[in-house]
């Protein structure tokens, strides 16, 4: 990814909304592989209206997405909109909505989950546990079945043993890999995802996962208005 190849949705002087394309960090310590914040920063550095040419800008990771996945994002261009925004979304007040293209559809079209969820920092994966195991964290999503005229995703071009089905999903929290895991315990894992998916064919249709942050919403911590970007 390039400074040319950002798709910005809405700037003003406190917040920054952007598209992060699958297979770019959020925030990565290798200074050799760009991420957001390093081409967000550059971006609002040659910035007409930049305030501050000699110093670095100011840009705060406000919630993160996994680097397979592509979607809406919110970064904080002053210190008062990261207190604002990093409030907002402990309280619950950010809507987040994902879709998402999983191997087999679920039993009920419609539903909520709610799991424990347990990461392991050494692998980098997460697991469903029980309550009041150490580390574990309440997870909560609720989803329903998308009708095949409103596909988000094209279907893969490989075989399954079942139709692919598309689900919409509200995220109430944000843990580790939440949606992969949660999806995948009731037995229906996202396509493309090599760490929670048990089928991991080795073909071009694995290199994406097909777990899209379409839709955001936020109240701006200035002025206080609701903001709302899709990419529908």
């Amino acid at each position: 990814m390039s400074l040319k190849s950002l798709h910005i949705l809405y700037e003003d002087r406190h917040v920054l909304v952007c598209v992060k394309p699958p297979g770019t960090a959020t925030q990565s310590k290798n200074i050799r592989t760009p991420d957001m914040v390093s081409l967000l920063k550059n971006h609002i550095a040659e910035s007409p209206s930049s305030e501050n040419l000699c110093k670095e800008p100011y840009l705060a990771v406000i919630h993160r997405l996994d680097q397979p996945v592509q979607g809406v994002m919110v970064f904080a261009k002053t210190p008062f909109a990261a207190g604002e925004l990093s409030k907002e979304l402990q309280a619950g007040g950010f809507g987040k909505h994902y879709r998402a293209l999983v191997e087999n559809p679920p039993a009920a079209p419609c539903g909520t989950l709610e799991n424990y969820i347990q990461k392991d920092a050494r692998t980098n994966r997460s697991c469903i546990c029980r309550k009041g195991t150490p580390g574990a964290k309440y997870a909560k999503l609720n989803y329903h079945t998308v009708t095949e005229n409103h596909r988000y995703f094209s279907l893969p071009s490989a075989r399954h043993d079942t139709a692919p089905a598309e689900l919409d999903i509200h995220l109430h929290t944000g843990r580790h890999h939440q949606i992969r895991i949660q999806l995948a315990h009731i037995g229906c894992p996202i396509i493309g995802d090599t760490k929670y998916n048990p089928k991991k064919p080795a073909n071009s249709e694995w290199q994406e996962l097909k777990l899209c942050s379409y839709c955001l919403e936020f109240t701006h911590p200035k002025t206080k208005k609701s903001m709302h970007f899709s990419l529908l």
